[in-house]
């Protein structure tokens, strides 16, 4: 039964958490209090570190037997600290269910979905086999699977990321818990899927009436599904309050940065993003006073004299608010004395005087194909179909613009990239690089010369660099790599690269492992610019950095290509950063683009069906934004590239389908349709009826 709707499902007070290291003690969370009610969600937010995941698992009572965990958890009554192993796995999953941010590794196996979810029913109530299964199939068809008797058989590898965390989500509510913690649920997913687990989870929310304690980095999601949020930093909350006065009046200046960090789908100015400067401290000995004052903007000396507590200050909007910070009561509005806590100017701009039709391209690429065979069998392998991943790409990047390739996973992004940086002759169609045909280099010498044009940003920062060298020796690695051998001229242009791209040069001789990820990223940077590309392709290249560290590369790469004249073609998932740094946009699904536009075209009157799918999608930080958008869920998955399918590879997902006629339908699924516009403008799509 859940707890009263005016009492808190479940009460933390001076939850502190600490781990033993070979350095000392590592303080990880100290001294949070919060309170969760049925049916309410609480939005946890803050960087990487500041503690948000192992308050989770402190909940969850899924901690080491190493960390010290101390304080009070409340859950209906009942106190929870101190519970042994058998007797929090009574709560685990009967009074609490746990969704984490790895589906795969959430499940076993080696047994079916069906069976993880009967298991999960069974452990703690008094049911048998057949009627858990009845249930674990309502509960698949309740998150949306479809088909849910038929696929319960089937095993987690046989099932898209999306889908297997709705099996998650379904494991968490089997048995009606009181709280639901969701820890990072949609971070590795697509924007559409990532739309629909919220779906689910605010389902899921309604069916059980539970308290959801949400974990995310992402102020968009928060904006959308959170009553409350709490702000971390450094193991502590600095700032508290409602959602609305949160996002509308915050009071701690670490709160304004992360949400000046962000870029957002619905502004179409070009102004530099705002990233927090430094990194957070360690939490092996914190330094006295406030955690936040070396990279504060509003620090003053009373600030490293004593850590502020977490205050009441004066609201806009019914509904208690606290922040951490001694000058929370001056900031209104985000400003400070009617300024900008963190001031910015806009980016610099290089005057386009020739337009784009007339401009050198960097990159041709017209009628790429690409397929992988697939085979069937161990030792006699026979092949039993082909993986289309790339199907008649057309696309071209001109001298100084940005060019995005957007898409859900498995729609060909990557595929194109390799397909460019092999420097090989296509399956099908032709590549240019700065002019030249790749079917005609001969040589390794050619290539070389065709190479020092086009250099690659990995996704990965830490895994692209080799951790065996020095910051000096990778950069320098490309230029011997060209022919270069006078050390000075190397030394000279390593110092260079390291000014360019924000580090210090008298850290050259550093492993990459001495720097944040930030900072290793813009490594990867220097390393591409080392042989001064005319274009730059980047992979994913923010993904795996928090807000504030992002908006800080962001605004490198738009200042480089500012001054450089670089070209970039820039694959992302998230369209927010996409817009904010891209010219034009292309949108791939199943191997094909279907609109190709400039970014504010595209952005502000999405043509494809596809297209305005994806953008609907894609959260705002705004709950008043947010929460007001009209939305267009892709329910199904996307046909398997493995089919070769005669017509739209859209169609049986395309939402305009229920309203076109039997006729319009046939078109459809018969006729591929073509990138055609208007005539006037450089705006395609590949739908047959917009």
């Amino acid at each position: 039964m859940n707890a009263p709707v005016d009492g808190p499902v479940m009460a933390v007070r001076d939850l502190e958490v600490a781990f033993p290291s070979e350095a000392g003690r590592v303080s990880a969370v100290r001294g949070i209090d919060l309170d969760v009610y049925p049916g309410r969600t609480l939005g946890i937010v803050g960087e990487s570190g500041s503690g948000k995941s192992v308050t989770a698992m402190a909940i969850m009572g899924l901690l080491p037997d190493y960390a010290a965990v101390s304080g009070s958890i409340i859950l209906g009554g009942r106190e929870l600290l101190g519970l042994d192993d058998t007797r929090m796995s009574k709560v685990r999953g009967r009074e609490i269910g746990m969704v984490f941010q790895d589906p795969l590794s959430s499940l076993t196996p080696i047994f079916s979905v069906g069976t993880q979810i009967v298991e999960a029913l069974r452990v703690h109530q008094d049911m048998g086999k057949h009627a858990a299964w009845e249930r674990a199939t309502e509960l698949m068809d309740l998150v949306g699977i479809p088909n849910a008797r038929a696929r319960a058989r089937s095993f987690p590898h046989e099932f898209s990321g999306g889908m297997r965390q709705r099996v998650v989500i379904a494991i968490a509510i089997a048995n009606s818990p009181r709280l639901i913690i969701a820890d990072e649920p949609t971070t590795a997913l697509d924007v559409t899927v990532q739309a629909q687990i919220l779906d689910v989870l605010r389902l899921a929310q309604a069916e059980t009436g539970a308290a959801l304690i949400l974990v995310t980095h992402d102020l968009g999601v928060v904006a959308g599904i959170a009553d409350e949020v709490m702000v971390m930093y450094a193991g502590k909350a600095v700032e508290t309050a409602s959602a609305d006065e949160l996002f509308a009046e915050p009071r701690m200046p670490y709160t304004i940065g992360l949400l000046g960090a962000v870029p957002r789908i619905d502004v179409t100015e070009r102004r530099p993003l705002v990233p927090i400067t430094g990194t957070p401290p360690s939490m092996l000995n914190l330094p006295a006073g406030c955690p936040f004052r070396l990279r504060c903007p509003l620090a003053t000396s009373r600030c490293a004299q004593d850590e502020p507590e977490l205050m009441a200050v004066p609201t806009a909007i019914v509904g208690a608010h606290s922040s951490a910070c001694v000058r929370a009561h001056a900031i209104i509005g985000g400003l400070i004395d009617d300024a900008e806590i963190y001031p910015r100017s806009p980016f610099p701009t290089v005057p386009v005087v020739v337009p784009r039709e007339q401009r050198a391209a960097v990159l041709e690429l017209t009628n790429v194909h690409k397929t992988f065979p697939l085979f069937k069998g161990t030792i006699l392998k026979r092949r039993v179909g082909s993986v289309h991943a790339v199907a008649g790409v057309d696309l071209d990047v001109r001298e100084g613009e940005s060019v995005g390739l957007v898409g859900e996973s498995g729609c060909g992004k990557t595929s194109t990239l390799l397909e460019i940086m092999n420097l090989r002759p296509p399956e099908h169609g032709s590549i240019r690089v700065a002019g030249v045909d790749v079917a005609e280099i001969r040589g390794r010498a050619q290539k070389r010369d065709v190479r020092h044009t086009l250099q690659m940003v990995f996704q990965d920062p830490m895994g692209a660099l080799d951790p065996r060298l020095t910051v000096a020796d990778i950069l320098a690695e490309p230029l011997t790599a060209m022919g270069e051998r006078d050390q000075r001229v190397i030394g000279e242009r390593v110092e260079e690269l390291m000014a360019l791209v924000g580090l210090d040069p008298a850290h050259s001789d550093r492993f990459p492992a001495a720097f944040s990820g930030g900072q290793r990223q813009r490594i990867g940077i220097a390393r591409a610019l080392a042989t001064n590309p005319a274009l730059v392709v980047l992979d994913e290249p923010v993904s795996a950095l928090d807000v504030s560290i992002q908006a800080g590369v962001l605004n490198l790469l738009n200042d480089l290509k500012a001054t450089l004249g670089l070209s970039y073609l820039f694959v992302a998932h998230d369209l927010a950063v996409v817009r904010h740094i891209c010219d034009r946009v292309a949108v791939m699904y199943l191997g094909r683009i279907v609109e190709i536009g400039s970014v504010d075209d595209l952005f502000d009157s999405p043509q494809h069906p596809y297209t305005q799918a994806l953008l609907s999608a894609v959260p705002v930080p705004d709950p008043k934004v947010e929460r007001a958008r009209e939305r267009m869920i892709l329910r199904d998955e996307p046909p398997s590239p493995t089919d070769s399918l005669p017509g739209c590879g859209f169609a049986p997902r395309c939402p305009l389908r229920p309203t076109l006629s039997c006729a319009e339908r046939a078109r459809c699924t018969g006729e591929i349709p073509r990138l055609t516009g208007d005539g006037v403008s450089d705006h395609l799509n590949a739908c047959h009826f917009r």
